[in-house]
């Protein structure tokens, strides 16, 4: 019986995930794609979505927001992110502040750190982990639609409620539970 020769095979270059830069440069690409953003049904009553291919394994989403509508306070726990108004315009209320990523159930925020920023087509924004935020169509007449993606894909998102200064972990979603 004789050995076997020893073949070595070039490595294979590690996979680098997406930056949040390339995350909203997605986001941005996908939103001036005409025939994808007219592509989304939308409802008079719901948000509806449709899952996109994002880059470098990303999680992306197409989503579509009636008038009045909202996503409350919640978080992308690991994941970091990006999203943009691709139609109409999107209010996002956000925490200047980053909260324990678990083991509390009620936190009293400090002043001074709500931030808001309105979104109209063509403007994003970029987040990291931990981003704790509420996007809303404050219309009363008009569809906005909007383009998100995230890396990792979403382990879990985190819902909160908020009176005043006290946020509230409200329940955890997973991936099983919006796919």
């Amino acid at each position: 019986m004789s050995a076997s020769p020893s073949v070595s095979l070039p490595a294979s270059a590690p996979v680098r995930p997406p930056t949040q830069a390339e995350l909203l440069d997605f986001v941005r690409r996908a939103a001036a794609d005409a025939e994808l953003i007219s592509s989304l049904p939308l409802d008079p009553e719901g948000r509806t979505w449709v899952r996109l291919e994002g880059p470098g394994g990303s999680e992306a989403w197409l989503i579509g927001w009636p008038p009045g509508t909202g996503t409350g306070w919640h978080d992308h726990a690991e994941s970091v992110g990006a999203f943009l108004a691709a139609s109409g315009e999107l209010k996002e209320n956000s925490l200047a502040a980053r909260l324990p990523a678990d083991g509390w159930k009620t936190l009293e925020l400090t002043e001074g750190v709500d931030r808001e920023r309105r979104l109209t087509a063509g403007e994003g924004r970029a987040f990291g982990r931990h981003h704790v935020h509420e996007v809303l169509n404050e219309s009363t007449d008009e569809h906005a639609i909007s383009v998100h993606a995230y890396y990792p894909p979403l382990p879990r998102i985190r819902r909160y409620s908020r009176t005043g200064q006290v946020l509230r972990l409200e329940h955890v979603e997973r991936p099983e539970d919006w796919q």
